[in-house]
């Protein structure tokens, strides 16, 4: 077993990973200040972005759960990965060989390079699988693709290859290339038999399943053969690597337009989303052998900056500040399904919703080919709210030329009314509803109230949508900045165990923080000999003197000055103790009040000059405190040494005014 990654190479993968590009592969980053961007958390569901990331200072921090690090931190929570893992992972991407210590230090539990060389192992299968679509046995993949208008050039931008129809055709060649037993059942691309391990894929087209870096993590497999008694598609098992609820098939290809443009759209199989890309729709993607859930409205949110609390929002056409999820599903009962679920997860996003339906059914792919690529964006172009197609979708199956058949239908479309997140469309809806059920207005907008109140309130959903909260219902409330109201945070939160801090009313606790803030982000500015000279005890909150004292212990601002500003960061991350690394971190990301960059300088001076100032202050009451309590008859020499004492702090304040004057 090898040992510990050497440490100047750890520090070396923090210098060269650029945590906002790291970052923003997972959630999308918009400016917030001077150095400073923000999107929405992906550790917890959110309205308002409050999580931020400090580039030059190599850090992140959500002011919301009070999760923060570094990079290497953030890849670790992100994918679920040791630490070693996570370095490992980004000294691939950054192209940092890494070294490590033999026979000293505590050992690791596992190889190293363990996801590493999964990714490899599916980076050479990927390529092999390529190489067999081009040979003879390849030609039934070549035809597959062909008859559904889909050209040499397309199948390798998409990476498409074939398995060979053989028990051992991958497992041999992966064997030659070094990889053990265990890392080949690990991959996911072998299953067991009783004879030992055989290919998983055989005789199928196959389809490479890339996470959001671009790292092939799984494969999709198509069968081809009549003679094939295994399902229609076989995707690769749950591993490491593969978590089919939190994948989707082209988010590789789609991650950048989805952002730019604001849009996602989910189509249903890998052949729809090379059908839609090819057509120009980028921003398709597809779900893996499972239904759109929860884990997807959580990755699809953060690509959208999704933070619209459902304001504004058009009945028809046009964007959103939130963005747009379109869902293509066919016509058939089983499409009608799919968007019944799309709406009980619709409650979740704060973008809008629509559903992209052919009325003659065919999906993307049919669509393309049976009547070119601009059928496809007018299928997309022609979307419709995803509320409107499930209530029309609801009557469609009821008799509304009958009294009773309008009955029913209005029983059974009120409570998807009242079940819509936004209260400024419920009343529209309500009206359209009467409209296309022919009654009048004033009996459906009472069965839309009384279907909110039996479900509990309007604001929730009889379809499994998540109530809608209130201000008052979450633990943190943000400020302009994206901050958290830190009187409403006693303690550390995420972290547990850290000082309690002060409510953001304590004028002198706010400029302690202030402080600590600048010494952190901007020590170059801040006058390295006054507060190095700082005792102990200058920070009064307990939680921000424990963060001083990590400062001392690292150097102090001397040593910052030798430092770059993430160097510095984490040499006071390493000197605090427990909890107080996060209080290092939350500092270290929060945002600055002030916004121009030619500012900065004085308002780091500004700040730190009156907390000098409130420190000689303090000093100067308790001088003069010394001096009265002095009899200067009995102790004339104590009495003259206090009072040039008292003397030599007035002239240090006015000397530190004049300065900052």
């Amino acid at each position: 077993m090898a040992g510990l990654i050497k440490r100047e190479d750890v520090d070396a993968v923090r210098e060269k990973a650029h945590i906002e590009e790291i970052v923003g592969d997972q959630v999308t980053l918009r400016p917030a200040g001077v150095g400073s961007m923000k999107g929405l958390c992906p550790f917890h569901d959110e309205r308002s972005p409050s999580f931020h990331v400090r580039p030059q200072v190599g850090r992140w921090h959500c002011f919301g759960c009070n999760e923060g690090g570094d990079v290497i931190s953030f890849v670790q929570k992100i994918d679920g990965l040791g630490f070693s893992e996570a370095v490992e992972y980004l000294a691939g991407r950054v192209g940092i060989q890494l070294r490590y210590e033999e026979g000293t230090g505590p050992r690791r539990t596992e190889e190293p390079g363990t996801r590493q060389k999964l990714l490899e192992a599916h980076r050479i299968a990927g390529a092999y699988f390529m190489e067999q679509l081009l040979t003879p046995e390849g030609a039934i993949g070549r035809t597959f693709l062909a008859e559904r208008s889909f050209d040499r050039g397309d199948a390798e931008h998409f990476g498409v290859g074939y398995a060979p129809n053989g028990w051992d055709h991958l497992l041999r060649h992966l064997r030659g290339r070094g990889f053990t037993e265990p890392e080949l059942t690990a991959t996911g691309l072998m299953s067991q038999g009783s004879r030992g391990l055989y290919d998983r894929f055989r005789g199928r087209l196959m389809w490479p399943i890339r996470d959001v870096t671009g790292e092939t993590i799984g494969f999709g497999a198509r069968k081809l053969h009549e003679d094939d008694q295994g399902p229609k598609y076989l995707n690769t098992p749950e591993t490491a690597l593969y978590k089919k609820s939190q994948v989707l098939y082209g988010i590789d290809l789609a991650k950048r337009d989805i952002a730019k443009n604001k849009q996602i759209v989910v189509v249903e199989g890998y052949t729809d989303v090379m059908a839609a890309h090819l057509s120009g729709v980028t921003t398709a993607v597809a779900t893996c052998g499972t239904a759109f859930g929860t884990d997807h409205v959580r990755f699809v949110r953060r690509l959208l900056g999704d933070t619209s609390a459902g304001g504004g929002v058009k009945l028809a056409g046009g964007g959103s500040s939130g963005g747009e999820i379109i869902f293509t599903f066919d016509g058939d009962a089983a499409g009608q399904k799919a968007a019944m679920r799309a709406f009980g997860e619709d409650q979740k996003f704060y973008a809008q919703t629509f559903v992209a339906v052919e009325p003659s059914g065919m999906d993307p792919c049919e669509l393309r080919q049976a009547r070119g690529p601009q059928a496809v964006q007018a299928l997309v172009d022609g979307r419709q709210p995803l509320f409107e197609f499930v209530i029309r979708t609801t009557l469609a199956t009821y008799d509304l030329e009958t009294a009773e058949g309008r009955v029913s239908a209005l029983r059974a479309a009120a409570p998807v009314v009242a079940g819509i997140r936004d209260t400024a469309l419920r009343p529209e809806y309500a009206r359209m509803l009467a409209g296309w059920l022919g009654m009048d207005g004033e009996s459906v907008r009472r069965a839309v109230h009384d279907a909110g109140r039996a479900s509990g309130g309007a604001t929730g959903s009889s379809s499994g949508g998540a109530p809608q909260r209130s201000a008052g219902d979450r633990t943190t409330r943000a400020d302009r900045s994206g901050a958290p109201d830190r009187g409403q945070v006693p303690g550390a939160g995420g972290g547990g165990g850290a000082p309690s801090r002060p409510s953001q009313d304590d004028p002198i606790a706010r400029l302690e923080r202030q402080t600590l803030e600048a010494i952190l982000q901007h020590p170059h500015l801040v006058p390295a000999q006054q507060l190095d000279e700082l005792p102990g005890d200058a920070f009064t909150v307990p939680a921000w003197r424990a963060v001083h004292e990590a400062i001392r212990a690292a150097g102090g601002l001397q040593t910052a000055g030798q430092r770059g500003a993430s160097e510095w960061v984490g040499l006071v991350s390493e000197e605090a103790a427990g909890p107080v690394v996060q209080l290092v971190n939350e500092l270290s990301v929060a945002p600055m009040p002030e916004d121009r960059p030619g500012a900065i300088e004085d308002y780091v001076r500004g700040v730190v000059g009156a907390f000098l100032e409130l420190g000689l202050t303090r000093k100067i009451g308790n001088a003069k405190s010394k001096l009265q309590r002095i009899d200067p008859t009995a102790e004339p020499d104590a009495y003259q040494q206090a009072f040039a004492d008292l003397m030599t702090l007035e002239h240090e304040r006015r000397v530190l005014r004049d300065r900052d004057s």
